[in-house]
């Protein structure tokens, strides 16, 4: 059982950055992978970027690329996620999640077992 909770979400003027900070609880989180959603009012979950278990690879949607980097410190169990260049539409609340089983499914929500309750980002143009 894996418990998430996100923080660093708020208002930030467009072309701003934030950097979003996941805790996660339990003592096998190197074994997770973890991954980024949003989901803005009225539209559906989408994935934003992914970091594999220890060692493994990132992935981003093509949105956010070279915008976003999301990262992991496996020994403070945090998944980070930082938003460079942010735009109005990047206004999301953003989720955390996790998987102990993913694999090449990791923009696939479904996929993921363990969800915080997410962070609320807006972005003013």
């Amino acid at each position: 059982q894996v418990q998430l909770v996100e923080s660093g979400g708020g208002l930030v003027q467009a072309g701003g950055s934030l950097r979003l900070s996941c805790a996660a609880s339990g003592r096998t989180f190197s074994s997770y992978a973890m991954g980024w959603f949003r989901q803005a009012p009225g539209k559906e979950r989408e994935f934003v970027a992914a970091i594999m278990r220890s060692g493994g690879g990132t992935y981003y949607r093509d949105s956010v690329r070279g915008r976003f980097t999301i990262s992991r410190d496996n020994a403070q169990n945090m998944v980070y996620l930082q938003m460079n260049s942010l735009k109005p539409e990047d206004t999301a609340i953003y989720l955390c999640a996790g998987s102990k089983t993913i694999g090449i499914a990791y923009y696939r929500a479904i996929e993921y077992e363990y969800w915080g309750q997410g962070t609320q980002v807006t972005v003013s143009s």
